[in-house]
């Protein structure tokens, strides 16, 4: 079946009100170190074979120019300060949507889907040597000509996260649906450090500062090396089953994350011919409940950090990844997050390198709900991707909720590594023991 996408047109999609004339966001210390990187996710719709071609389309990019109202950071270009920082101005000069074809239906893209087939559905630019004349943001909308829709989107990390680019499109959703948006953006400043319950003499919670401070000093030697993304499905009983082998033999209450990322953390090191040890990671975690911030709050708060086993592995892995794993996200509090804040903000970095440039990096997207994106009645997402781009070093695994009825604890995981060893991940004993349904192949 030709599946080829065909691009149609590239066109700018303004708001429907003006912006405040002189209304500047800066970007944040957590913002400013995502420079280098940038976040697609793909959705997918079912839809009748009688809409005609271009129908769905005209009516959501109506409604995306209603929704753009309410996020003047989204619609404004980047320009510097008098330090040299990045800052957002607001001149509504909105965001780029691509509209595309392909042929077939959505089920049958989804059938045979794999990493280069669906980054046609979501269309990217590097950022221009003209800054101020770069869109942060592009939507591609991708009509299949048997039925069904693709919603691509794609934006610069340093302005928003995965979860703030989850709830944009929720708030997409929203006006489409209702005209009103269920949970609108906060664009506000990071939280300022609490009160140390009147002790002076802080400890700085250093192990997060030297993890930065590392990559910052550590070159980047970009390898000549094919990615692919696998995604495996796991059901909500081998989620649990996971989480039952943690908590019998190291960890009380291990979450679904824990339990994926310590079990993604030994068979990867397996697979990449670590036979005494397990390779360098890092975990990436959401911090707005941890700075008491709302979810709407619209920047960035995934703060990464360095795992490493505290002692001499034995034969068994898995009780040692998963007790590290619980050990890193209990240090992750709110003390030193702001630690980590003050310390970006006492030490600017004027060129930030790739945050994953050298690890496996297991990020946590669970707090994310992307199936809440509903345009109509019948216009329910049925299948979500996320990536985070680009992919260096040892690869990367995002841990994401599973479509809605197939149980709380179920997940879907996003894996991009070299293409031989996605082959030999999907191969491997401990992840065959759980079963997981592969949903995107090499």
């Amino acid at each position: 079946m030709d599946t080829e996408v065909s691009y149609i047109c590239k066109r700018t999609v303004v708001s429907t009100k003006p912006v405040q004339p002189g209304l500047y966001f800066p970007l944040s210390a957590l913002d400013r170190y995502m420079e280098k990187n940038h976040i697609r996710m793909v959705y997918y719709y079912q839809t009748s074979r009688e809409v005609e071609l271009g129908e769905v389309t005209k009516k959501l990019r109506e409604t995306l120019s209603e929704m753009l109202t309410y996020f003047p950071i989204v619609t404004g270009r980047l320009i510097r300060d008098d330090k040299g920082h990045w800052k957002i101005k607001c001149n509504d000069a909105g965001i780029r949507m691509v509209e595309a074809k392909a042929k077939g239906s959505v089920e049958g893209w989804l059938t045979c889907i794999n990493r280069e087939k669906e980054l046609q559905l979501v269309h990217w630019e590097a950022m221009f040597h003209k800054p101020y004349y770069w869109s942060t943001f592009y939507v591609q909308l991708t009509q299949f000509e048997e039925g069904g829709l693709a919603i691509g989107l794609s934006c610069a990390h340093f302005l928003a996260d995965s979860t703030c680019a989850t709830t944009f499109m929720k708030a997409w959703a929203d006006i489409s649906l209702g005209n009103k948006m269920i949970t609108p953006p906060l664009f506000h400043p990071l939280p300022p450090r609490r009160p140390i319950n009147g002790n002076p003499n802080h400890n700085l919670y250093m192990e997060l500062i030297h993890h930065y401070k590392s990559l910052i000093e550590k070159p980047i030697l970009v390898k000549e090396a094919k990615f692919t993304t696998i995604s495996l499905g796991f059901s909500n009983h081998m989620v649990q089953a996971s989480m039952s082998m943690a908590q019998s033999i190291s960890v009380s209450n291990p979450t679904p994350f824990e339990a994926l990322t310590g079990l993604f953390w030994v068979s990867l090191s397996k697979v990449k011919g670590m036979r005494n040890g397990l390779v360098d990671m890092s975990i990436c975690m959401d911090m707005r409940k941890v700075l008491d911030l709302d979810y709407g709050f619209f920047g960035n708060c995934m703060v990464y950090n360095k795992v490493q086993p505290k002692e001499d592995l034995a034969e068994n892995k898995f009780p040692q990844a998963i007790s590290a794993i619980r050990d890193v996200v209990d240090k992750m509090d709110n003390e030193g997050i702001m630690d980590l804040i003050e310390w970006f903000e006492n030490n600017y970095i004027n060129s930030p390198t790739m945050i994953n440039g050298h690890d496996l990096v297991c990020a946590s997207l669970e707090g994310v709900d992307p199936y809440l994106a509903v345009f109509q009645d019948w216009l329910k997402p049925i299948h979500i991707s996320y990536y985070i781009e680009p992919v260096l070093g040892e690869g990367q695994v995002l841990i994401l909720p599973a479509p809605p009825g197939e149980g709380p604890l179920s997940r879907v995981a996003m894996v991009t590594l070299r293409e031989e060893e996605a082959i030999k991940l999907c191969e491997d004993d401990l992840i065959l023991q759980f079963s997981p349904t592969i949903m995107m192949k090499c």
